[in-house]
């Protein structure tokens, strides 16, 4: 079996050349680029299984690296930002990145992240929930992925949906961080809360923020009466 491959989006040629080692090491392999044009170009010749991309970039910045390549191809995004807000992230996930880590990272933190967001490309494909799932005005088709609000049809990205579907299908019972995170993410431990809260966020402001509730220290639950 082919092995994944990787698109590595990094300006600075040390780091660059650091996370391609490592990723490399772990049995990826790596294609790289270095500013926006370059990214979109590996993009389209390459097709990889996942990207790694930092948010600042010459030519133009990541994020409309990912606009153009989502817009292309649905693909997974590790998000790399030199800033933490959480006003980046979100506009970070609401361009259709997947996950993010914020400068100075671990290398280990990077392929973790990176294997998670491919084992939950793989779960998609499995399709485990199949049927129409309704909660108020609130309508999920999984075959199609496709989402209405009250009847007007909304783009959630790969994750957002996933995300929606393991709140919706459990309607009023409060799903865990670490049930979310393994289930969503693929992670085993819960260790990622601060991206599921981000990602809750985003969910929110595309379906309504009424429809998620937070259990604070526990986790989210689909609101049974939106």
């Amino acid at each position: 079996m082919t092995e994944p491959l990787v698109l590595v989006v990094e300006d600075d040629p040390a780091i660059n050349q650091a996370l391609s080692d490592r990723l490399a090491a772990e049995g990826f392999r790596v294609v790289r680029a270095f500013d926006g044009p370059g990214a979109v170009a590996a993009h389209e010749a390459h097709a990889p299984d996942v990207v790694v991309l930092d948010v600042m970039l010459p030519g133009f910045d990541g994020l409309e690296v990912c606009r153009r390549i989502q817009g292309a191809r649905p693909v997974p995004v590790l998000m790399v930002t030199a800033r933490d807000s959480e006003t980046d992230v979100l506009i970070g996930l609401g361009v259709g990145a997947d996950d993010y880590v914020a400068k100075p990272f671990r290398m280990r933190e990077v392929v973790a992240r990176v294997q998670a967001l491919l084992r939950r490309v793989e779960r998609s494909r499995e399709g485990v929930v199949t049927s129409a799932v309704t909660v108020g005005g609130l309508s999920i088709e999984p075959r199609a992925r496709q989402v209405l609000v009250d009847g007007s049809a909304v783009h959630l990205t790969p994750l957002e949906f996933d995300l929606l579907v393991a709140l919706a299908t459990e309607p009023g019972v409060v799903r865990s961080h670490a049930e979310l995170m393994r289930e969503v993410w693929g992670w085993s431990e819960a260790s990622g809360t601060r991206t599921l809260a981000s990602h809750v966020k985003a969910l929110r402001a595309k379906i309504g923020a009424h429809r998620v509730r937070t259990v604070h220290g526990v986790g989210y639950a689909m609101v049974v009466a939106a």
